[in-house]
């Protein structure tokens, strides 16, 4: 299976957190390739789906695709080449840390700050949880969690929506095709994209 192929695997195997998401329309990302950029043309357009300030998903993506770039005018560019899978990627993972309600599941939040924390308040149940900023500098500069080529000992924890087993280490979610959950086994690391990992038993 194509680098491609498993990104789109993975989008599709998500966790289902529960809940609906049906009022959530969030349109697919608009990658244009420019020189040794990448750039994301319709950030805005995400933003207001999404009820959330445009610079701050630019700076979560940048995190994710662990890269840097610019926000101006509604659009963004990265230092890199992307394709649009990776950049939805991107935003589902900021949807699931700072959109959606991990109890109810539904859309309908709002970030605040209380004691200097930053919650995520939801308004169709009431629940709130701390939003865990990660540094992009320590992802940086720190040995990270999973490295393509190399061997873990990982449990397997979910489920994906296609059987595959997903583990977590770190910041990472590991997709492993022929794993179940409650499994502990031995996974080969074949691609990482951002904080996402597609991985084979070993």
């Amino acid at each position: 299976m194509d680098y491609e192929s498993n990104l789109d695997r993975a989008l599709e195997e998500m966790p289902d957190l529960g809940g609906s998401d049906e009022r959530l329309e969030v349109p697919d990302a608009a990658a244009q390739k420019d020189g040794a950029f990448t750039r994301l043309t319709n950030l805005s357009s995400i933003a207001d789906a999404l009820d959330r300030d445009p610079e701050h998903l630019h700076s979560a993506i940048q995190r994710e695709l662990g890269t840097a770039g610019q926000y101006e005018d509604g659009r963004a560019r990265y230092n890199g080449t992307f394709s649009p899978t990776e950049l939805d990627a991107a935003v589902e993972s900021y949807i699931a840390e700072y959109v959606t309600c991990s109890e109810c599941g539904l859309p309908d939040t709002r970030l605040v700050t209380e004691n200097r924390t930053q919650m995520l308040r939801c308004e169709a149940c009431g629940a709130f949880r701390p939003v865990t900023k990660r540094s992009t500098k320590s992802q940086q500069t720190d040995t990270p969690d999973i490295e393509e080529g190399k061997t873990y000992t990982v449990e397997i924890t979910g489920t994906g929506r296609k059987g595959d087993g997903v583990a977590e280490k770190g910041k990472y979610t590991i997709f492993v095709p022929g794993a179940q959950e409650g499994d502990v086994v031995d996974i080969y690391i074949n691609n990482v994209s951002g904080t996402l990992a597609f991985a084979r038993l070993d």
